[in-house]
């Protein structure tokens, strides 16, 4: 049985992190959609939210399992008996950065490996960061998050009539 680990922060959950995890789900027998505690950000959403959003917005698989995490990911896959962390690269960008990420979690964890999937094209833009603050304005945000928590990140953000 292969289990793999999708991490990230997902502040919040956006379709181009839904893409990621249903692919991973369709290669890996274990999906753990792992929610990063990371003391260092302040996240705008709780992380029960961020559990709570991703619950509610993953497609119906009975291979993906949420779970949260506090400390290193090499730490988590060895904790957890996973052989993969699966990686969204939305640009070249991405790849530097996951690149050192995936060569210091091999170092920590020699029994782990990193995969990369290319995001969709239409989602090569998309981040938590940018729904945010398109939110923050009072943007439409609909084409970039579920539906199942757009009122909620609406609510949290905008600050005129929801």
């Amino acid at each position: 049985m292969v289990k793999a680990i999708c991490p990230g922060s997902f502040d919040p959950v956006t379709f181009g992190h839904i893409d990621i995890i249903t692919r991973a789900s369709k290669m890996f027998d274990v999906v753990l959609v792992a929610v990063m505690v990371n003391p260092e950000k302040k996240p705008s959403f709780t992380l029960e939210e961020r559990i709570d959003f991703l619950k509610r917005t993953i497609p119906d698989r009975s291979n993906i399992q949420v779970v949260s995490f506090n400390g290193l990911l090499a730490d988590f896959a060895k904790e957890t008996n996973s052989d993969i962390i699966v990686k969204g690269l939305r640009a070249v960008s991405d790849f530097e950065y996951e690149f050192q990420m995936a060569l210091a979690n091999r170092k920590l964890n020699t029994d782990v490996e990193t995969v990369f999937l290319p995001t969709k094209a239409d989602n090569m833009f998309l981040s938590s960061s940018m729904v945010k603050q398109i939110a923050k304005f009072g943007g439409d945000i609909s084409q970039f998050v579920p539906s199942e928590i757009l009122y909620d990140i609406t609510k949290r953000f905008y600050k005129g009539e929801v």
